[in-house]
């Protein structure tokens, strides 16, 4: 069965970090590619980053570049830790992996960027 479970969410003040975790169970991030997304309320879900199982590679959302870094520690476990937060980052975060032609989310993990 394939879940994927997301935590470190919280509240942090602008120019703060925060480390979001996925752990991942019934698939290997060794041979799936696992993307980092987020959404605000009344807008569509937008992506943040993915990490490429064939070469890893990471690829990055603009509006992130240069401040949030996705990595993987084994085949179950990835990161995304995300610097110099600013209040339009605000979003739940969810992790998302296609799967033998399925697509899964994770339940999400709130992140509030506020002063």
């Amino acid at each position: 069965q394939v879940n994927l479970v997301e935590s470190g969410g919280g509240l942090v003040q602008p120019g703060g970090s925060l480390r979001l975790a996925c752990v991942v169970s019934g698939f290997s991030l060794d041979k799936y590619t696992i993307g980092w997304f987020r959404q605000v309320p009344g807008k569509e879900r937008e992506g943040v980053s993915c990490l490429s199982s064939k070469n890893g590679d990471t690829y990055y959302a603009d509006s992130v570049q240069g401040r949030f870094t996705m990595s993987r520690d084994n085949a179950k476990n990835t990161d995304l830790q995300m610097n110099s937060l600013k209040p339009e980052d605000t979003a739940v975060y969810y992790c998302n992996a296609d799967v033998r032609g399925f697509r899964y989310w994770g339940q999400g993990t709130q992140v509030t960027v506020s002063s």
